[in-house]
């Protein structure tokens, strides 16, 4: 007469099932405290958002619309350092860290310094931008690479107007950074990779103002 196996898995399980409670049981006080206290911190992360971050959005956003005049009359110090009473970029992300619009004055300071010719200073501020505006966010990618190329450094240059043509993904700034990737290209005598960058201007954007006269890049770089 066969001995009737035993069920080692189900013994095994029911054994975890009251370890479990009892765990829980011994411990109920314990992870009651944890549970009420996650509660608490998502109350006064809350609180946060709306009664502090929201009005200093609002403040900073107020704030920084005569920094704005200024960077668009290229009043590039002023728009930095500020004037007659309102701050300039500098001063919002000082002083209203944290919030989107200091996220914001990162590229409009990067792009200030970028156009005084301090490049390390416009990478510095255009790097720290973190925005989901594809647009802004590609134009960040795009300007730092224009102070690379000022700073001669066209491997970092090569990298971020790949970054800007892949971020913009539209008709306009992508074969905007595809041309300049490729006379960086051009620039470290990789005329296959230049041709590349023009040629794909040609294909697939061919409507744009970039591909007008794409034709002369690529016989020149196909010539050498």
């Amino acid at each position: 007469m066969s001995v009737p196996e035993v069920n080692t898995k189900t013994t095994a399980d029911k054994t975890s099932v009251v370890k479990s409670g009892s765990f829980v049981q011994e411990n109920q006080k314990s992870l009651l405290f944890i549970a009420a206290s996650i509660v608490v911190m998502i109350f006064i992360y809350i609180a946060y958002l709306k009664l502090y971050l929201a009005p200093r959005e609002v403040t900073a956003a107020n704030q920084m619309h005569v920094a704005q005049d200024f960077w668009a009359k290229k009043d590039w110090d002023k728009a930095i350092n500020g004037d007659a009473g309102y701050p300039g970029f500098k001063k919002i992300i000082t002083d209203y860290s944290n919030t989107k619009v200091a996220n914001l004055a990162y590229f409009y300071l990067g792009t200030a310094y970028l156009n005084k010719g301090e490049y390390r200073q416009a990478i510095d501020n255009l790097t720290n931008y973190r925005g989901d505006d594809n647009m802004v966010a590609a134009e960040a990618l795009g300007n730092t690479g224009d102070a690379y190329v000022e700073l001669k450094d066209l491997e970092k240059a090569e990298t971020y107007f790949k970054k800007a043509a892949d971020k913009a993904s539209n008709k306009f700034l992508t074969p905007f950074y595809l041309k300049k990737l490729g006379l960086v290209y051009e620039a470290k005598k990789d005329n296959k990779a230049a041709a590349d960058a023009y040629k794909k201007i040609k294909t697939d954007y061919f409507d744009s103002a970039e591909a007008q006269n794409i034709d002369e890049y690529i016989a020149r770089v196909d010539t050498k």
